[in-house]
């Protein structure tokens, strides 16, 4: 019993005990979650203890200070706060806990368990906005990535190390989609942060994905909707770390981020409370930088040898492409997967849109042979769906365009190459076979 107590032991992190006196400050002011703190001098990202009206205590974060007060915002609802309200520190600033303990499990925005299996021990500290380094550190993608989706391995090729956005609207199956990838992709850990979607996707993820063998692979980070903006935005910060640490420890990991508009939403709403003018589309330009900063932490490690593959799905308010985030995410990002709305509506899922989608590594991970396949198919697709409403109306005279003739021809087995069941895996050679049987016989 002793030498289990021992083992135990072992595995706390030692700290001197705090022999300092008792700093705290008071609360003066309340202003839609943003607090106003006099007498407590505390760095931007350190969390603090306000004491409650009830006696319990509330967790707030420090994001700025003004005219010799501290600026915070509470991980919590502001229900029964007052005036004078004792703020205390707590925990280490810019600081998360990372590590192995952590797989299998399921937590919050500040790290703290939602699963219902026990606590979690104290892991080992990691910098919440991550270690920065030399841009040569990030070597280059040369490997591909099986996502074990048929149309993404065949026509816009993952390379391991990269980020990869899913873009579309509101409902088109972008959950579905990474739900799909999580299942099937070819990763010694996956690290799933789930930012401000629905309570409801959150339980059926964790409960697809916390079974079996999988579980041990996996980590979901899950903030949802109704929670304070600061909280979903250390939730990405937490996932994102805990990638970092798996490369770190020569790991290939598969980050999903769902979604980073939400992670910009909720910088927006920091920022305009701290009185950041809103510049494009009431995006002020911290809650765009966040979005870079979260990308640029994906990636290969030289030091290593670990990789994060990154894939970060973007909501496009109202179908709109042109949109700040979606725009920051394109120019940022390794390549983009478009889902249409259009295709959805017409039953073919994933919906992926193959002419607006690319990979930008694809050409560097890929043979001769199944980067001309993709063109080839590509090329028949496009031709398709830019004369679709001639053929359906019967206007079109077979002969006047070989292309489109092929396309007409191949259109009931192209879109059946896009299509594939929930559940369903189909791996990266078997994609590749498939997509070169499909147009062998073209000129």
């Amino acid at each position: 019993m002793i030498e289990r107590f021992e083992a135990l032991a072992a595995t706390l992190p030692a700290a001197p005990p705090p022999l300092g006196p008792n700093r705290f400050g008071l609360l003066s002011a309340c202003d839609g979650g943003l607090l106003e703190v006099s007498g407590l001098s505390a760095p931007v990202g350190a969390l603090c203890h306000v004491q409650h009206g009830s006696g319990q205590g509330l967790r707030s974060e420090v994001i700025g200070f003004r005219n010799g007060r501290t600026m915070m915002m509470l991980l919590g609802d502001t229900v029964s706060l007052r005036p004078g309200s004792r703020v205390s520190l707590g925990g280490t600033p810019g600081m998360v806990a990372v590590g192995p303990r952590f797989l299998g499990r399921a937590v919050d925005g500040e790290g703290l368990p939602i699963d219902g299996r026990g606590p979690l021990r104290a892991g080992e500290p990691w910098p919440v906005g991550g270690i920065r380094v030399g841009a040569l550190d990030r070597s280059r993608v040369r490997d591909p990535f099986d996502t074990g989706i048929r149309a993404l391995n065949g026509l816009t090729t993952f390379g391991v190390g990269q980020r990869m956005g899913v873009m579309a609207g509101s409902g088109v199956g972008k959950s579905v989609l990474i739900d799909m990838i999580a299942n099937g992709a070819d990763a010694d850990v996956v690290v799933a942060g789930l930012i401000g979607e629905r309570a409801r996707e959150v339980s059926d993820f964790v409960e697809r994905h916390m079974t079996g063998v999988r579980r041990q692979r996996t980590v979901v980070v899950a903030v949802p909707a109704d929670h304070a903006p600061n909280l979903r935005l250390r939730g990405a910060l937490l996932a994102t770390s805990l990638a970092e640490y798996f490369r770190s420890q020569g790991k290939k990991v598969l980050l999903i981020l769902d979604s980073l508009t939400r992670v910009a939403h909720a910088a927006r709403e920091i920022g305009l409370l701290l009185g950041e003018p809103g510049a494009a589309r009431g995006y002020p330009p911290s809650a765009l930088a966040t979005i870079t900063k979260l990308v640029e932490r994906a990636g290969n490690s030289g030091e290593s040898g670990g990789s994060i593959t990154g894939l970060y799905t973007v909501l496009a308010d109202g179908d709109d492409q042109d949109d700040p985030v979606v725009d920051t995410a394109r120019s940022i990002l390794d390549g983009h997967i478009v889902l249409s709305r259009e295709l959805a509506q017409r039953g073919q899922y994933p919906a992926i849109d193959v002419a607006a989608s690319l990979s930008r590594v694809m050409a560097d991970i890929t043979p001769a042979t199944h980067l001309a396949a993709a063109r080839k198919f590509r090329s028949l697709m496009s031709s398709y769906e830019a004369n679709r409403d001639l053929v359906l109306m019967g206007a079109y005279r077979g002969g006047a365009d070989p292309v489109l003739d092929r396309a007409i021809a191949k259109h009931p087995a192209l879109v059946e190459f896009l299509g594939q069941e929930v559940g369903h895996r189909v791996t990266l050679a078997e994609s590749v076979a498939a997509l070169e049987a499909l147009l062998n016989d073209d000129a």
